[in-house]
């Protein structure tokens, strides 16, 4: 069952902020961070159950060529994107 996938908007933010950076860095890389969160969402959508619960109820995916965590919990009817956070950041910040 594919269940439809809500991002939070602190995650929106999250994944604004860092798609402008790879942009800035090198033109296109924005566009293709953005494939790859895309593809990382619909694998989300479709069995949240592979990740791995890295709190209570929070899982985490992680993305192939970019060093970011897509965080999320699982709802009965939907997918809660909570944070899109660099693997070195510190979730408490």
């Amino acid at each position: 069952m594919t269940r439809r996938v809500v991002v939070r908007s602190g995650a929106q933010r999250d994944l604004s902020r860092a798609t402008v950076w790879y942009e800035r860095q090198q033109n296109g890389l924005g566009g293709l961070f953005l494939d790859s969160i895309d593809r990382l969402l619909d694998r989300i959508s479709s069995n949240p159950w592979q990740f791995p619960e890295v709190e209570s109820g929070v899982r985490r995916g992680l993305l192939g060529r970019f060093p970011y965590g897509v965080y999320f919990v699982v709802d009965p009817t939907h997918i809660d994107i909570i944070a899109i956070l660099h693997l070195q950041r510190n979730p408490q910040d």
